[in-house]
C-alpha cells in the first residue's frame, strides 16, 4: 500500500497530477482513488484521528503518545477482546472495568473505504451498544482489513466465521459533534476515535 508511504511527498509531484487532472476534461469520469486513500479522506472528513504505522514498536509509540496528549496516562481502559489485551501486555495501560474507563480499546472487523466508517460486532463488543461504552475510542485495525464498502464487510465476517456468525453488527462513523445533526446520523453515538493503522501489505 504505497499511498501511506506517499502522501509527504513533493508538493511539484502533486501539482503535476492536479495539472493531469485538469487535462481530461469536464465529461470524463472522475478518476476513482484506490480505497485506501478513499478510506483516509472519508474517515478524517467523520471526525477520526489517524495514526499510520509501519510497526508493531510505532504502534506501541503512538498509544503512548495518545495517552499523554489526553492526560489519560493515570486513567483506566477498557479490554473486550481477551487476544487483543494480550497484545499490549508491554504496553503499561491501567486497565479497569467498562464502568470507570475513559477509553476503550478494540480491534474492528473491518474500514469501509466509501464512508470513512468502522464496522465492528460482537466480538468486539459483545451484546452492548456504542453508547454503552466509553466516549473515547482506540481501535487497532491493519491496512488488509480496508473494504470498499459494508457489503464486502459483511461477506468477509461471514467467511472468517463459517461456524458462528457474530451478531450485533453495527458500523461507528461519526467521530466528532456536530451541531445540527440529520436524519442519517440520528441514534447514532459520536466518539473521539483514534486509528492505529498498521500496515501488513
Amino acid at each position: 500500500m504505497s499511498i501511506f508511504r506517499n502522501i509527504f511527498r513533493s508538493k511539484s509531484n502533486k501539482e503535476k497530477e492536479e495539472i493531469k487532472n485538469l487535462d481530461r476534461g469536464k465529461h470524463m469520469p472522475p478518476v476513482k482513488l484506490p480505497i485506501d486513500e478513499s478510506f483516509t479522506i472519508n474517515f478524517k472528513a467523520n471526525g477520526g484521528k489517524f495514526l499510520y504505522c509501519e510497526s508493531l514498536n510505532e504502534v506501541h509509540e503512538n498509544i503512548n503518545h495518545i495517552l499523554e496528549e489526553n492526560n489519560w496516562l493515570e486513567q483506566s481502559g477498557y479490554f473486550y477482546d481477551e487476544k487483543l489485551k494480550a497484545k499490549f501486555k508491554d504496553a503499561n495501560l491501567n486497565l479497569g472495568s467498562l464502568n470507570e474507563a475513559t477509553y476503550f480499546f478494540t480491534t474492528c472487523e473491518n474500514l469501509i473505504s466509501n464512508d470513512g466508517s468502522i464496522l465492528v460486532s460482537s466480538l468486539q463488543i459483545a451484546e452492548k451498544k456504542l453508547i454503552e461504552f466509553p466516549n473515547n475510542f482506540i481501535v487497532f485495525a491493519t491496512t488488509s482489513q480496508i473494504v470498499t464498502n459494508i457489503g464486502e464487510g459483511l461477506r468477509q465476517i461471514k467467511n472468517r466465521n463459517t461456524k458462528k456468525i457474530p451478531t450485533n453488527i453495527t458500523t461507528i462513523k461519526h467521530f466528532k459533534d456536530v451541531a445540527e445533526k440529520d436524519f442519517l446520523s440520528y441514534g447514532s453515538a459520536t466518539k473521539n476515535l483514534y486509528l492505529l493503522l498498521l500496515e501488513d501489505l
